[in-house]
C-alpha cells in the first residue's frame, strides 16, 4: 500500500531538480555539492589569501618581510654562538693544523666536509679539475697549513673560489683543511697539470 506513494514522491523530487536546459533530449540533474564542502572550499580560499599576504595583525603578523628578516636574525644569533664555541683561523698554527691531520676522527670530518665542498672543483681524489691539482708539490697561494687554510676561509672570488668562512664554521674549514693535506703525494690518476710554484715539502 504505501509503495507506490513513496515512488511517486522519489519521481516528484526527481523531476523537480532537473535543469531546465536541454540538449538533443537530455536532461541533467542539478546536484549541488554538500555545504560542509562548501563551506571547507571557502574557508581554504580565505585562508590562502591571507597566507599569501600576510596580513599585519591576521594569522602570521607582521609580513613575509618582516617574517624574513626576523629569520635572519635569529640565524645570525646562532652563527655568532656557533662562531664563539670555535677558535678562529687566527688561532689556528701550522702545528695544530699537522695534528689534527693525525686526528682520525678530524679526518673523517674533513673527507665529508672536502667530498660536499671541495670535491666539484677539485674532484674527490684532489686531483684537480676547475680547482687545482692538490696532490702535487705545486701551490699557487702557500703550501703551508695556515696559508692553506686563510685561502679556504677568505677564498679567490677572481678565480671563482668562494670564501667558505661564509657559509662554514671555522672547525669545519680546519677539518678540510686537515683533510687537504693528507692528499699530499697520493698520486691520483690522470691529474691536472701543475700550477703555482714548487714546494717540495707540499702541505707537510
Amino acid at each position: 500500500m504505501t509503495t507506490e506513494p513513496r515512488r511517486e514522491t522519489k519521481k516528484k523530487t526527481q523531476e523537480d531538480r532537473l535543469l531546465d536546459h536541454d540538449a538533443d533530449g537530455i536532461q541533467e540533474y542539478d546536484n549541488p555539492l554538500p555545504r560542509w564542502w562548501l563551506n571547507i572550499f571557502w574557508a581554504t580560499i580565505v585562508f590562502a589569501a591571507i597566507y599569501m599576504l600576510n596580513v599585519p595583525g591576521i594569522g602570521t603578523g607582521k609580513g613575509r618581510i618582516a617574517d624574513y628578516e626576523r629569520d635572519m636574525a635569529r640565524a645570525a644569533v646562532r652563527r655568532a654562538a656557533m662562531a664563539a664555541k670555535a677558535p678562529p683561523p687566527s688561532a689556528m698554527t701550522d702545528a695544530s693544523l699537522l695534528a689534527m691531520s693525525r686526528d682520525p676522527a678530524r679526518l673523517k670530518e674533513g673527507r665529508e666536509r672536502f667530498a660536499t665542498t671541495c670535491a666539484a672543483c677539485h674532484r674527490a681524489d684532489g686531483g684537480g679539475s676547475i680547482g687545482p691539482n692538490l696532490t702535487d708539490d705545486f701551490w699557487i697561494h702557500g703550501a703551508r697549513p695556515t696559508e692553506i687554510l686563510k685561502t679556504v676561509s677568505d677564498g679567490m672570488p677572481d678565480k671563482g673560489m668562494p670564501a667558505w668562512s661564509q657559509t662554514l664554521k671555522p672547525d669545519e674549514i680546519a677539518a678540510a683543511v686537515a683533510y687537504v693535506l693528507t692528499l699530499h703525494d697520493t698520486h691520483p690518476p690522470n691529474p691536472k697539470e701543475p700550477q703555482g710554484q714548487k714546494v717540495e715539502s707540499g702541505g707537510d
